[in-house]
């Protein structure tokens, strides 16, 4: 017999949508199914009863049985052999149609009994079990909306416990009748086509035994083709009896599991968390806004393909499209009280969509498969070795590292300044290199604290500042023109981002800024950071000054005299750092390392930090500022244009920066 299609067991206790959706034909097909033995049993019976009218009821009959083939069962797969049998019994009936006068007892014990037993027996119990599910769907969805809604900020360790259980059962509940149903479903196929059968062999042996013609003409050819029925349906039997013992120790393995399985964030003391993951599957909840201030919600099911993030309800044949996570950021945030809660921002910055998990473990599960996908690690050769490797490299950055490996010699104008020794040559400052590379801990005291947001965005920033007087947190004044960089021989706008900044020990080598930057990009990938505040870098022959691009709101300001060290990294172009000396209220003096990522090359930025502190220089002699200017084209409209003359990689020819324009 060719095989049956069957519902997995195994899929009942994720309950995902392509298990329902496969339910739902299962369903269809026994309601079919239902329909069809109705209108078998109704010709069955108008046999057994209409005796004087026999000649009609076995035309009747042998109708419905060719209308088997036309019924369209969802899972008809190996209904050829029941069809090709309906075939030949309808042939017989219309060849009986005139022996049929009475058989009243013998039918209704061997035509109209099994029917019936069929109908009321499985039939029904598919539809009982069907409503249980139903209710313990309904009661396990109830239980984990109240689950979802447990408070966390005033969390009762009772109440939790309680729901919890509540939950563990309910889901407990819902497993048992799903894998009793799902059985039930299972033996359906088998049960129908002896179903079908077995009626139609007690009516055959009726009309033999019943009439001494009919039997002369099943005496031969006849008497074998029951035979192979019978075989067929005996056959059918034992793989319903192989199967049924089968489904029944699967069901008793799935029930023996422990009862973590059915209890939410089970394990929330040390949860085995898989950071590699390049797709995530699963149930979440989503809010969505029903007004300005009310919101709602839903359990959904939602996974990744490629990278997309897809939705599908129950009952969906397929998911749709949520979300895009090419180049997008995922954080965990804190809403409405609830546990678990991640926001998955859009690459321009704009606010996405909000998803509860339902455990810590699934919520940091989430935040890593999204994150790794945002890095369109699915489009390489082995995603699976290269976001191990990243997550590996993230865990090696934080770890504490003895001793520093020797480093190229950078072509950037990055300046010791404090205790290289400098060299006039050709009107151009040439630095030293260091004799010896210090150790980690000599630089970055262990265990330093990074500070994330010392710039605010600027929507927050207003919010902060509604007043009749806007103040900057960081005690600057709102100057919508600085007349400093009026007077200044230097200016030169970058756009930058806002990485991270920490205390340091020492200013005394660029090695600080190198193992700053390690630090903070490890300490970003490790926890998930990955917003940042875009701003304007403006470097003066003064200072260097934080712009916000929306409302050109002066967010911080650092002379140029206490900047001590700069550098761009050695491999990644678009990283820079500065340290800056503060003095303290005590009398003594702070070292700070500010990172940021330019949209330029980091190399400009330390071009014009170094030409600022030239200008600083050469001011105190008026014919060397006066050399210096000469060197610095001049403008159609008299103004000089400060040009960063560094060779391409390719071609060698200089490089287009961005230019600063100062009055002459």
């Amino acid at each position: 017999m060719p095989a049956v299609d069957k519902l997995l067991l195994e899929e009942a206790l994720q309950d995902s949508p392509q298990t329902r959706s496969l339910l739902s034909v299962f369903e269809e097909d026994a309601g079919t199914l239902t329909d069809y033995t109705n209108q078998l049993l109704q010709a069955m019976q108008r046999v057994y009863g209409a005796q004087n009218e026999m000649c009609l009821a076995t035309q009747q009959l042998s109708k419905q049985l060719l209308a088997y083939e036309k019924q369209n069962f969802a899972l008809g797969k190996g209904d050829e052999e029941v069809i090709s049998t309906l075939h030949y019994f309808s042939k017989v009936v219309d060849e009986l149609n005139v022996l049929h006068t009475e058989l009243a007892k013998q039918l209704a014990d061997t035509m109209v009994l099994p029917i019936i037993q069929f109908r009321e027996k499985d039939l029904t119990e598919v539809s009982t079990l069907k409503d249980l599910f139903g209710l313990a769907s309904n009661e396990h969805d109830l239980s984990m909306a109240k689950y979802s809604r447990l408070p966390k900020k005033k969390e009762n360790e009772k109440v939790k416990t309680e729901v919890g259980k509540e939950v563990a059962a309910a889901r407990r509940k819902q497993h048992l009748s799903s894998l009793q149903y799902y059985c039930a479903l299972n033996a359906l196929q088998y049960r129908k086509r002896m179903a079908m059968m077995e009626p139609m062999i007690g009516f055959a042996h009726g009309q033999i035994n019943f009439f001494k013609k009919g039997a002369e003409m099943f005496s031969k050819h006849m008497d074998s083709f029951l035979s192979s029925v019978a075989d067929m349906v005996q056959s059918i039997q034992v793989e319903l009896e192989a199967e049924a013992e089968k489904m029944r120790v699967s069901q008793q393995e799935f029930l023996s599991v422990d009862e973590s399985v059915y209890t939410p964030d089970s394990d929330v003391a040390a949860p085995q968390i898989n950071r590699n993951l390049i797709q995530k599957a699963g149930y979440l909840n989503l809010r969505n806004k029903t007004g300005l201030v009310t919101t709602t919600w839903e359990r959904l099911y939602f996974f990744t393909q490629g990278g997309n993030l897809m939705c599908q309800p129950r009952g969906a044949v397929a998911g749709g499209l949520i979300q895009d996570l090419d180049n997008c950021s995922v954080m965990a945030v804190d809403c409405e009280d609830r546990r678990y809660c991640f926001q998955i921002t859009t690459p321009n910055g704009k606010s996405g969509i909000i998803l509860q998990a339902e455990s810590r473990k699934e919520n940091e599960e989430w935040i890593c498969a999204i994150n790794n996908i945002s890095r369109q690690i699915y489009l390489t050769d082995n995603p699976e070795a290269v976001a191990i490797k990243l997550n590996q490299t993230a865990l090696q950055a934080v770890t504490p590292i003895t001793s520093f490996g020797k480093k190229q010699e950078s072509s950037c104008p990055s300046q010791n300044l404090k205790n290289s020794e400098m060299e006039n040559e050709n009107d151009k400052i040439v630095p030293k290199a260091t004799a010896s590379l210090p150790e980690a801990e000599e630089l970055i005291a262990p265990g330093t604290p990074i500070q994330f947001d010392i710039v605010l965005p600027a929507t927050e920033f207003l919010d902060q500042n509604r007043g009749s007087r806007r103040t900057n947190p960081f005690g600057e004044t709102e100057d919508e023109s600085f007349p400093e960089a009026e007077d200044s021989l230097l200016q030169q706008m970058f756009i930058v981002r806002f990485l991270g900044s920490m205390a340091v020990k020492t200013d005394s080598t660029t090695e600080v800024i190198y193992e700053a930057m390690r630090q903070v990009l490890a300490a970003r990938a490790i926890h998930n950071i990955f917003r940042m505040t875009e701003s304007h870098l403006m470097v003066t022959s003064q200072s260097l000054r934080l712009i916000d691009p929306q409302t050109q709101v002066s967010r911080a300001n650092f002379e140029l005299t206490s900047v001590t060290q700069f550098a761009a990294h050695q491999e990644n172009k678009r990283l820079v750092g500065f340290v800056i000396r503060i003095p303290e209220s005590t009398g003594e003096e702070s070292l700070s390392t500010y990172i940021f990522e330019s949209n330029s090359e980091g190399e400009k930025i330390c071009y014009a930090i170094n030409l600022g502190k030239e200008i600083i220089e050469v001011q105190k002699d008026p014919e060397a500022l006066a050399q210096l200017m000469l060197s610095i084209p001049l403008t159609n409209d008299g103004k000089y244009v400060l040009l960063n003359d560094q060779p391409d990689d390719n071609d060698g020819n200089p490089s287009e920066h961005r230019g600063a324009e100062s009055e002459a």
